[in-house]
């Protein structure tokens, strides 16, 4: 029985690792995005930290229109990151999930 939840224990602690250094490769995952038509870039890491923001100059003609871009394109780079994010941490999750018996209903 103390094998058995040592074992887990330990594995519990390995995944936790594994989750730490998913999370700062995520830092380094660059996700670009841009507007349909291509006057406004962002990029952003997966953990959905800013790089950079390219902004056309017919755009700085428009406070309003650049606005509109800006909250669009960045949701949506920011909605792309979320995903990227949560399916690498859980796939980490998943794979160092002890196995206890009756919570395989739960995979």
């Amino acid at each position: 029985m103390f094998g058995d939840l040592m074992g887990m224990m330990g594995k519990i602690k390995e995944t936790q690792a594994k989750v730490e250094a998913t999370k700062k490769r995520l830092d380094t995952v660059l996700i670009d995005e841009k507007s349909s038509d291509g006057l406004l870039e962002v990029t952003l890491t997966a953990t959905r930290s800013i790089k950079s923001i390219q902004v056309n100059d017919a755009l700085l003609q428009d406070k309003e229109m650049l606005e509109d871009y800006l909250v669009t394109v960045l949701n949506k780079a920011i909605e792309k990151a979320t995903n990227v994010n949560e399916a690498e941490l859980a796939a980490v999750a998943k794979e160092g999930m002890p196995d206890i018996p009756g919570m395989d209903l739960f995979k």
